[in-house]
């Protein structure tokens, strides 16, 4: 196991610069942003006085590039300023969003594997067949919908038509499995189309193996040929495929907190766009990045994990 893992930590040197160059991109587009962070945070009544002083304090009044690293310095100190719209601490606003966006996040990819593992099944099942015709027909459809248009179509169908699910609610614990439904499937739709090609190609691959002709000849068929032989080996690729669409699924949570009125991340970056609440922008912007950088690292750990050969070869590299 940990000869497995041996990777890691030239995994997370690798990650400093890019979080470096994060942190670059976060700071450059807070001030691509028009207005004043000072007139912001005291309103527009405020005197001359009190605003050349909030300048002074922040450091404003001073080059781009001396305030850039006073903010890396802040960042160090765990100091992400203080949220114009909640007048307290970003660091305190944080977690109270963060676990709604992650647990929407895994939500969504579970519900995208088991809807793209049966369909790509019965899609490989029978290549260039009517399943097959039918079910590529549903990616290209799936690909096509916009997510705000499919959350608001699911939302009229089966929270306000058929009042089955909540909408805006988050609880705790099992709760959460019910309330989170509705956005988790809008997330898993957008999802489907990559992975159900992604493993029809895998299972097509897979089904061709001598080790599958081996299973066939000693009376393997059917669901227990494809649980025990090939979806176990045709899912290996696909745990890529998902590390890589997590990045577009946690910018996708976005679009749809704001449909579905959930107090995420997503919920939150636009509430301080809104607000003009710059110090929450940032915060947000880089929490973001990093849960993107993380996602990458432990997508390579869990590969690592169910392909040894993955690992040896990342060790040697």
């Amino acid at each position: 196991m940990l000869q497995r893992l041996g990777f890691i930590p030239g995994r997370l040197l690798q990650a400093i610069p890019i979080v470096f160059g994060l942190t670059i991109i976060v700071f450059s587009l807070s001030k691509l942003i028009p207005g004043d962070a000072a007139v912001a945070m005291l309103g527009e009544r405020a005197g001359p006085d009190a605003l050349d002083a909030l300048r002074e304090k922040l450091g404003l009044d001073r080059p781009a590039i001396e305030q850039y690293f006073l903010y890396i310095g802040r960042l160090l100190r765990g100091d992400l300023g203080d949220s114009l719209m909640y007048h307290v601490p970003v660091i305190d606003v944080l977690p109270n969003a963060l676990p709604v966006t992650l647990s929407l996040v895994l939500y969504a990819v579970l519900l995208a594997l088991i809807i793209s593992i049966p369909l790509a099944a019965l899609a490989a099942s029978r290549p260039n067949g009517v399943r097959d015709l039918v079910v590529r027909g549903y990616t290209l459809v799936a690909q096509g919908m916009p997510q705000m248009w499919v959350g608001i179509m699911l939302m009229l169908l089966l929270s306000l038509q058929f009042p089955l699910f909540p909408i805006g609610r988050y609880g705790s614990g099992l709760e959460n499995i019910r309330n989170l439904f509705l956005p988790a499937l809008t997330l898993a739709i957008a999802l489907t189309p990559t992975l159900i090609r992604s493993l029809r190609q895998s299972m097509i691959t897979v089904l061709e193996a001598d080790y599958v002709a081996t299973a066939r000849s000693k009376g393997s068929a059917g669901f227990p040929l494809f649980r025990d032989h090939i979806v176990r080996n045709a899912i290996l690729p696909t745990v890529s495929v998902v590390g890589v669409h997590l990045s577009y699924i946690v910018g996708g949570s976005i679009v749809v907190e704001r449909v579905f009125n959930l107090p995420g991340i997503g919920q939150l970056m636009v509430q301080a766009i809104l607000n003009r609440d710059f110090p929450l922008m940032q915060a947000v912007t880089l929490t973001v990045g990093l849960l993107v950088i993380v996602v990458g690292i432990v997508t390579d750990v869990v590969y690592s994990l169910l392909d040894p050969r993955v690992a040896a070869g990342r060790a040697k590299a």
